[in-house]
């Protein structure tokens, strides 16, 4: 964690492996074209989404002090989204699903801090701080919603990843970063786009992950609400786009009901969307994501759980029914008539009650993995967990007992007891042994010679989930990509031209305005920069406002700059702007 970073009442609870995924705003990287870039967009989102989007949008602007005239800085904006019980950090472009959705279950608010260019103006393949700032933030600020969020990540940091997922996103953040770089050439951006397509054809069933995904994309990110005859926009990436917050609402694109259907409709982030869903209120999207919630391994544990964290080839946990955590990469599972009865990790593994690391069991004493029998004792009705002291000592469990232990499915453990270890319920969770071997058939599972051997108790798997019980066992959940976000080279020609969205900003801010700063800077721009359309259209805002006569001048200047059908229709949208 560098120490330039500013933690607030919110920041400050969240855990270390989350630290290395923040940056520091780099404010001063903003250009004026950036800040003009950012004022326009706002201003024309300010004045259509009022009429078009929920009505905690514009609400939440003011709520959550996000200016239409300049990009925030995330500390100002922390000051008043505590106020919400919210904060925001800053991180470069996209970051692992599983930690962003886990910032989200900590009320924290990811925004990437770049700046869309003058060429994204109206829709950015990238994340960047329109799109987070100006699309999520207004939103959080009604309470049904942030509890959703909210909520949201909570599951969401817990569903499993398959072993594609991470190249999924890894392919898609390369992709949009350079598509965003105005400096990238055609032939790496269709590499890119090749790459992910070929992934996305070859994915397989969807993941837990994947599903949850879809479902975020459809609400938090592109979601309608209301009626499917008149619905209104809360999604962020629909209230950051120009363009597609206004084709959203023709009929071109598809309605449909919002349901638990839309987590096996998947989407490509670099492509406006055919289709989107329309939940009638917030409390829908809520009821929606439990019953996913009740279809996740979280809920559900048994043999098909644990499968999944082994496919996924991550760091999971298995909870037991004794409320025993096992955190570690999975490697092996036995099943026996369709239940698990023995399971196995590989690596450092780490043993936890309630997310709290048991002492004496973390990575380090379990640096080789960890292997142990689940469910009942053959012929025995009662299971370990359940046994009173009485119990134990006559089926032979109690501390220098040389004792020989057959469970249901073949799994054997002979060995001298040491000791066990209960909860706070009085519930044994753990049984240690010397001298121990461990075998199924004609396999040996546990050699004596490899130390001692603790054996988990519990009679089934309760929970499997993504990530560790304790977020202090493992501080390197959650790698950052290796891929970062291409600063951009100006040439000194940008500079110049950025000098000159400089001077015009100062006139307005400072009020200083005068018919000839503006025919001075008109010209300069018309001689020097013929093609830039967005600093005229600022000039004509000025000219208007002033009423000065130059006005109609530069309006003739935006007819003959509208011929580029690239920035038509923003050039007219502009002016329209203007004149109201």
């Amino acid at each position: 964690m560098e120490n330039h970073l500013e933690l607030n009442e919110v920041t400050k609870k969240l855990p270390k492996h989350l630290h290395k995924f923040m940056v520091k705003q780099p404010y001063e990287e903003y250009t004026s074209q950036n800040q003009a870039v950012w004022r326009y967009v706002m201003r024309l989102n300010v004045d259509y989404l009022k009429r078009v989007a929920h009505k905690s949008y514009s609400k939440g602007l003011k709520k959550t002090g996000i200016s239409v005239d300049s990009i925030p800085y995330m500390e100002g904006m922390n000051r008043i989204l505590k106020e919400i019980g919210w904060a925001a950090v800053s991180v470069d472009g996209f970051i692992p699903p599983n930690a962003f959705m886990e910032f989200q279950a900590y009320n924290v608010l990811v925004i990437a801090s770049d700046m869309r260019t003058i060429n994204h103006i109206e829709y950015t393949p990238a994340p960047d701080i329109i799109h987070e700032a100006a699309g999520h933030a207004p939103i959080i600020a009604n309470p049904e919603y942030a509890e959703y969020l909210r909520r949201f990540g909570e599951i969401g940091s817990k569903a499993i990843s398959s072993s594609k997922d991470y190249e999924m996103y890894e392919a898609i953040r390369l992709l949009s970063i350079l598509k965003e770089n105005p400096s990238s050439y055609k032939e790496e951006i269709e590499a890119a786009q090749n790459a992910v397509e070929e992934l996305q054809n070859t994915m397989g069933e969807l993941s837990e992950m994947a599903q949850i995904r879809n479902l975020h994309w459809w609400t938090v990110e592109y979601g309608l609400i209301g009626t499917l005859d008149e619905p209104k926009i809360y999604g962020a990436g629909l209230l950051s786009s120009i363009g597609e917050s206004a084709w959203c609402l023709t009929d071109e694109v598809k309605k449909i009901p919002y349901s638990l259907e839309a987590a096996n409709v998947s989407f490509d982030i670099t492509k406006p969307q055919p289709q989107l869903f329309v939940t009638p209120n917030f409390a829908k999207l809520s009821l929606v994501l439990e019953q996913f919630a009740n279809t996740m391994a979280l809920r559900k544990g048994g043999l098909s759980g644990v499968n999944k964290l082994i496919n996924s080839k991550n760091l999971g946990t298995v909870e037991l029914s004794t409320g025993l955590q096992i955190s570690g990469r999975f490697s092996n599972v036995i099943a026996f008539e369709n239940k698990p009865i023995y399971i196995q990790t590989i690596g450092k593994t780490a043993l936890s009650n309630r997310d709290k690391e048991l002492i004496g069991h973390g990575i380090e004493y379990h640096a080789e993995g960890f292997g142990s029998p689940i469910g009942k004792l053959k012929g025995i009705n009662i299971p370990i967990e359940n046994m009173s002291p009485r119990d134990l000592e006559a089926y032979g469990i109690y501390e220098g007992k040389q004792t020989t232990l057959e469970f249901e499915g073949g799994i054997k453990v002979v060995g001298k007891v040491i000791t066990g270890t209960r909860d706070l319920r009085g519930k044994i969770q753990l049984i240690s042994f010397k001298d121990c071997t461990v075998t199924y058939q004609n396999t040996v599972l546990f050699d004596p010679s490899w130390g001692i051997y603790d054996m988990a108790v519990g009679k089934e798997i309760v929970s499997a989930y993504a990530g560790p019980a304790s977020v202090l066992s493992f501080l390197d959940v959650n790698k950052v990509s290796e891929i970062k976000t291409h600063k951009i080279n100006y040439s000194n020609s940008d500079k110049e031209l950025y000098a000159l969205y400089q001077k015009v900003r100062d006139f307005r801010e400072q009020n200083n305005i005068s018919e000839e700063y503006i025919e001075e800077v008109f010209g300069e721009l018309t001689n020097k920069f013929p093609n830039d359309w967005l600093l005229v259209l600022e000039l004509y805002e000025l000219s208007v406002k002033n009423d000065f006569s130059i006005q109609k001048r530069i309006l003739k200047k935006l007819e003959e700059l509208k011929c580029n059908k690239s920035y038509r229709t923003l050039i007219e949208k502009g002016i329209v702007l203007c004149k109201n």
